[in-house]
């Protein structure tokens, strides 16, 4: 009886200093190693008051990409998974679709020919199907879509396909004072309904591509009406743009994953004091997926890659630095 009672004594302490461990560590999904140390280093820095590096509570912003930094990005962009929803939706609406390209190949239920056309197949797919209803409309038709769409290799909900990772990150971050931001390539209104839900950031701080609306009147009620015209396109060069539209104050933190957060990590790091960029490498084919320069999707060119060892911005590895990927994995 006696053992017994030492063995429950000496279990109980040691789950309690590994509870008391974890409460200590911020950022318990991150193996140790130069990545978590550099954003704890770089937290404690801005943050400690008479340190040369403080920065006051209100310049302490931090922008973070979207897909493939905080959620999944494979085996395509999810935005494209749900204007595909779309089409099939919308099809007995548009009988001219059986015969007209990329529709056609879309209803037949080939992808590959449907996307042979690049980047215009893939803006008439969106704008036949982010357009021509009021944003009200369209918000209910994304938060419908969202609250039940899976990822067809996982099967898990697609909100339960973003990296545990990160999530820790925007928590730790937040608790230290910062303010977070997504600047994304994806449609500002196709994340707005959903963000805050998700990774704790409310729509006002989304920045992303848009198309253009007008003001109406519908039964006597004010509307925005969303038109098949772009308005601007959140990618690249620009991001540094939205970011001063949008946020009009410099991060001094920015994350990203690919070739086209490039000039958000170069507009952070051109400001002056600490700063922390750092990019998210896929690197793990058997958690999650490998790739890099030879992607479409999410391309981390060998020449971002020598930018980023140039300008000594941290590369995270998926395989290295990550005990846990997504977030359905501490369920």
């Amino acid at each position: 009886m006696k053992n017994i009672r030492s063995t429950i004594v000496v279990l109980a302490i040691t789950l309690a200093s590994l509870t008391f461990a974890r409460a200590q560590d911020p950022l318990p999904s991150w193996n140790d190693g130069p990545a978590k140390k550099s954003i704890v280093e770089f937290v404690a820095k801005v943050t400690k008051p008479g340190s040369p590096d403080f920065v006051p509570v209100p310049e302490r912003i931090a922008t973070f990409d979207n897909d493939g930094t905080l959620w999944c990005e494979q085996p395509m962009y999810f935005q494209l998974f749900f204007a595909l929803d779309r089409v099939k939706v919308l099809a007995p609406q548009h009988p001219e679709w059986k015969t007209n390209e990329p529709f056609a190949s879309l209803l037949k239920g080939d992808l590959k020919a449907a996307l042979a056309g690049g980047n215009h197949a893939m803006g008439e797919i969106v704008m036949a199907t982010h357009t021509g209803m009021t944003t009200a409309e369209f918000e209910q038709i994304v938060k419908d879509w969202i609250a039940t769409a899976k990822h067809p290799k996982t099967g898990h909900l697609l909100t339960e396909m973003t990296y545990q990772p990160m999530h820790e990150l925007l928590a730790y971050l937040r608790a230290n004072g910062f303010k977070t931001f997504i600047v994304s390539g994806g449609g500002i209104e196709f994340m707005r309904p959903w963000t805050e839900q998700v990774y704790g950031i409310p729509p006002e701080q989304v920045v992303g591509s848009s198309v253009k609306t007008k003001y109406e009147m519908r039964d006597g009620k004010p509307v925005l009406v969303r038109l098949p015209e772009v308005n601007f396109i959140d990618d690249g060069p620009g991001k540094a743009v939205g970011i001063n539209q949008h946020i009009g104050r410099r991060p001094i933190a920015a994350f990203g994953n690919s070739d086209g957060d490039q000039q958000m990590l170069e507009w952070t790091g051109a400001g002056s004091g600490a700063r922390l960029m750092m990019l998210v490498h896929h690197d793990d084919a058997v958690r999650e997926f490998k790739y890099g320069a030879e992607s479409k999707i999410g391309t981390f060119s060998d020449a971002l890659m020598a930018e980023a060892k140039e300008k000594k911005w941290t590369v995270i590895s998926m395989k290295d630095d990550w005990k846990t990927i997504f977030v359905f994995e501490n369920k």
